[in-house]
């Protein structure tokens, strides 16, 4: 599975398109609060927030102003500190052209996607890479979101074919559901390595549930990247309650710590980016 890395990149998902303050009085929402949460993650060991921005509605959106507004926020309170990468997540309201077109107009530092939305069939693998190719023109790191080990072997037979405009691609392992019934554990990451699983230059883990610290920590001592939040998990390692995001993030780093790991910083994932984009 590879050697254990010096230096973890962790990622905060502070909201997420489906929860509400009826969830957690402190989720964050709007760009002020989603700002003041970027700070507090920054200081407990934060090198990158994965953004959801709401409508006036408090729906989930794709909405470019409320992307370009937000990070404005974010990036006059922690500077360059933290790498802002946007979702292009559906919830059902977008379709892949409308999730292409609204990252190509929001132009972030970086975009997760996840592979069952913006390529749910065979037929639709030529736009989505054709877009990937637009993304590395444009400078933006994709995140390829994997929910299953077959997405995994499904994207890992795209690059074989050379349709992927990336040599180093980076993916996101997602643990667990939604559903109560669904909550992660760190055995739930051995189907993506099994020995004829392909494997990828930067890999990350999320976990639903309380036993996200342990997810995470597992595929950190495995050489993967963490990322934590309200987005998946209200819950700190002892099951109590956490009262923020910033708590999330620093039960996070300080397992890593404990187990001989530093966390990255946000110039050092920018390096890595800037190797992984190429020429």
């Amino acid at each position: 599975m590879g050697e254990a890395r010096g230096r973890v990149v962790l990622t905060v998902a502070p909201n997420g398109g489906r929860k509400t303050k009826a969830d957690h009085p402190a989720l964050p929402l709007a760009a002020d609060e989603l700002a003041r949460t970027a700070a507090e993650c920054v200081e407990r060991g934060a090198s990158m927030i994965h953004l959801h921005v709401r409508d006036a509605e408090g729906r989930h959106c794709l909405d470019p102003e409320a992307y370009r507004m937000t990070i404005a926020h974010i990036c006059e309170a922690v500077g360059d500190r933290l790498v802002l990468q946007i979702t292009s997540e559906s919830i059902g309201r977008y379709s892949p052209a409308e999730q292409r077109a609204a990252v190509l107009k929001t132009n972030p530092e970086a975009v997760s996607l996840a592979l069952r939305e913006l390529a749910p069939e065979a037929p639709d693998e030529r736009d989505f890479c054709i877009f990937l190719g637009k993304l590395k023109q444009m400078r933006v790191w994709p995140q390829i979101i994997l929910y299953t080990a077959a997405e995994a072997e499904r994207l890992g037979a795209m690059v074989k074919q050379g349709l992927i405009p990336f040599d180093r691609l980076s993916v996101l392992y997602v643990l667990g559901r939604f559903s109560v019934t669904r909550t992660a554990l760190p055995r739930d990451l051995l189907p993506f390595f099994a020995p004829d699983m392909p494997r990828f230059a930067s890999w990350s883990v999320c976990a639903f549930g309380r036993r996200e610290t342990a997810c995470v920590t597992a595929a950190a001592l495995l050489g993967g990247h963490a990322r934590v939040g309200f987005e998946n998990n209200l819950s700190l390692p002892d099951g109590a309650r956490a009262a923020s995001n910033a708590d999330l993030v620093g039960a996070a780093a300080r397992a890593f710590e404990a187990v001989g790991l530093q966390t990255q910083t946000a110039d050092g994932l920018r390096e890595e980016i800037a190797a992984a984009m190429g020429a």
